[in-house]
This record gives C-alpha cells, sequence and structure tokens, in this order.
C-alpha cells in the first residue's frame, strides 16, 4: 500500500511531466493562454482529487478528457464571454513577412468561430492526433459523433477560409 506522500510525489512527477503538453491543448481549445492556465490549473486540481482512482496507463487520457471538460465549462460561463479591457488597440492586420505565421494565424482565427465541441474535436483529431476512438473517449462521446462534429468543422473552417490565405484542400 501506497503512503499518501508517494502518492502525491507520483502526481506531482505525472503533472510535472504532462503540464505543458496539457497547457498547449487547452490553449487550442480556448485561445487564449491565460484562459489555457486556468483550465490546465483547475483539470490538475481534479484529477489529485481523483488520483488514487486513476490507473497509471490511463492517466494521460483521463486528464485530457478532465481538461476537455472543463473547457466546454469554461465556454458556458458567462465572464469569458464578456469583453476585456485593454491599454492597446486590437491590430487589425498583422504585416508578417512569415506565410506560415500568418497561415496559422488565420486558422487559429477560424478556429476561434467554431463551436466549442467541433473545436475540440478537430484540436483532438488533428492537432494532438488522436485516433477517432480515443478522441470519442476523451470527449466522452461515441465515434460517430466524433465524426460528424469533424466532418461539420471541417466544412464551417472551409467556409470560414474561403477568402483567406489559407489554402483549402478537397
Amino acid at each position: 500500500m501506497e503512503t499518501e506522500e508517494q502518492q502525491e510525489a507520483e502526481f506531482r512527477s505525472f503533472a510535472i511531466a504532462q503540464r505543458d503538453s496539457l497547457r498547449r491543448y487547452a490553449y487550442l481549445l480556448c485561445g487564449d493562454w491565460f484562459e489555457a492556465d486556468d483550465i490546465v490549473q483547475k483539470a490538475l486540481t481534479k484529477m489529485f482529487a481523483a488520483w488514487r482512482r486513476v490507473e497509471p496507463g490511463g492517466a494521460p487520457a483521463y486528464v485530457r478528457r478532465i481538461v476537455t471538460n472543463v473547457y466546454f465549462s469554461h465556454r458556458r460561463l458567462s465572464w469569458v464571454r464578456r469583453e476585456r479591457a485593454s491599454d492597446e488597440l486590437p491590430v487589425r492586420r498583422l504585416d508578417r513577412p512569415q506565410e506560415e505565421v500568418d497561415v496559422r494565424l488565420e486558422l487559429a482565427a477560424a478556429l476561434d468561430r467554431l463551436p466549442p465541441r467541433q473545436r475540440a474535436t478537430l484540436v483532438l483529431r488533428y492537432w494532438e492526433q488522436l485516433s477517432v476512438d480515443e478522441t470519442a473517449a476523451a470527449m466522452g462521446c461515441s465515434a460517430g459523433t466524433v465524426k460528424s462534429q469533424c466532418a461539420k468543422g471541417i466544412a464551417k473552417m472551409r467556409e470560414l477560409l474561403t477568402d483567406a490565405a489559407v489554402p483549402a484542400r478537397a
């Protein structure tokens, strides 16, 4: 039987190993590094509470599912949608010579306009490179739902990127 200190040490090691990956994943979901930090912090807190019940081999998938659920919860909260004050005027167009940077920005902007489930599905499938079944497990839905959300999300992305610099593949 493991002691409480051993379990805490195992969790700490797990959290340190997963934190950067989870933060990138949360950022891709929400589009804001500060919100991504909040999401990861809440997810790791929930993961710590469940740590004794989680199988070590399934821990990465389980914590990814928690991040997804926390993201969905954040989207339902009204404070996320509220305007934020800033001292700087918004930049309308970034004049950057690097085409790849512009493409990433265009994709991120289009991704940000998708509904939360479609966005999460596309990020898990194509950015995190999870299989349909792994994505379904992370989102807590069926494989058919993942496929339909991917199809709808890709169609919407093509629609959003029609006038953009990003070439849409047929």
